[in-house]
């Protein structure tokens, strides 16, 4: 896969609307050979970037961190 995709779940924060869009459009781009579509396919490129921000979103939302207890 891609070496430039970028770990979107961090400890302080939750990743931004622009950082999912922009992971979802790196990774249609990969799969697809597209860098831009063509008018034709434009519509079912845009649908699959914004379906993969929504599911990328829900995934993150869903996950539970499991922190190992610090001993001393």
């Amino acid at each position: 896969m891609c070496r430039s995709i970028k770990k979107l779940r961090f400890d302080d924060r939750t990743p931004t609307d622009e950082e999912l869009y922009e992971a979802a459009l790196q990774f249609v781009r990969k799969v697809s050979g597209y860098r831009k579509p063509s008018r034709v396919n434009e519509a079912a490129f845009e649908t699959a970037v914004s379906d993969i921000a929504n599911t990328t979103r829900t995934l993150l939302d869903a996950l539970t961190a499991v922190k190992t207890p610090k001993t001393e």
